[in-house]
């Protein structure tokens, strides 16, 4: 079956929650996972046409806290959004090649640790494996935000973003900083309960290192240099705790990397499973 390079979004029940997900392309099966507070539409921009270009069959779909998903505004783990990435690629008839950016790679992670049956190899961007003060820090100001009612000036809250997100080689040059700024600012301040939900995972971080030795599966970590977010070394801990992981690291890209740089993080992606595929 030929399925068109431009998708709607289907529904299936999964793990006990709607699921919304679209699939395109034909050829082996890559799952793509997004970060926080993000819709899977976002990989749409440059890896889903990448992908399918090169042959592959491309599903991204909303986790969990994202509208048209489940919310699941009381709560949920982890381990949740992990079951729910199983019993997607167990209705898409996997196993899957599995691509996964910052929590969406912590799923990935977790996944091919825990159902390496359903894994063919695992591509992880933006990673980490443990939490840091650091981190800690800025999710706790997030969910005090959302708790307390706080929004920020539209200005300062697009400012921020991009300080945070994107490499400082980006937004040294006026007009591309401005562009950025416009998209940030247009986006708007996401206040749903459901991401909310995503941000209190983050309060039960867990340093999963150790457990990584365990993946038996192929797997590339990928770090971005500027990555303000999740710094690269984090990606680096997470590739040396794989056995025999492949680790690259994208230079001139910040957390949003993927999006900054997508030409040589679409290529790292397409090379690496291509030799597991």
């Amino acid at each position: 079956m030929t399925r068109p390079t431009i998708a709607r979004p289907q529904t299936v029940q999964a793990n006990g929650i709607t699921l919304s997900y679209t699939d395109a392309g034909s050829g082996p099966l890559v799952v793509m996972v997004m970060g926080t507070g993000s819709p899977g539409r976002v990989w749409h921009a440059h890896q889903q046409p990448a992908l399918i270009k090169a042959g592959y069959r491309v599903v991204t779909f909303d986790n969990r806290g994202i509208a048209p998903s489940s919310e699941c505004v009381s709560g949920f783990t982890l381990a949740d959004m992990v079951a729910d990435t199983a019993a997607l690629i167990e209705h898409l008839g996997g196993p899957a090649l599995v691509v996964g950016t910052s929590l969406g790679a912590r799923i990935a992670q977790e996944l091919t640790l825990s159902r390496p049956d359903l894994v063919v190899a695992a591509v992880m961007l933006a990673t980490y494996g443990r939490p840091t003060p650091m981190l800690e820090a800025v999710s706790a100001g997030e969910r005090e935000l959302f708790d307390k009612n706080i929004t920020l000036p539209d200005s300062y809250h697009a400012a921020l973003t991009a300080h945070l997100n994107l490499s400082p080689h980006t937004l040294a040059d006026d007009r591309s900083a401005r562009d950025w700024l416009d998209i940030i600012g247009f986006s708007g301040q996401i206040r749903s309960a459901g991401v909310r939900a995503q941000l209190a995972l983050h309060d039960r971080e867990q340093n999963r290192l150790a457990a990584y030795r365990a993946i038996s599966r192929p797997c590339l970590v990928v770090g971005f240099a500027d990555d303000r977010t999740l710094p690269a070394y984090l990606a680096k801990e997470v590739a040396e705790a794989i056995p025999g992981a492949e680790h690259r690291v994208v230079e001139r890209a910040g957390h949003y990397g993927y999006i900054e740089q997508p030409d040589e993080v679409n290529d790292l992606i397409v090379e690496f499973i291509s030799r597991h595929r």
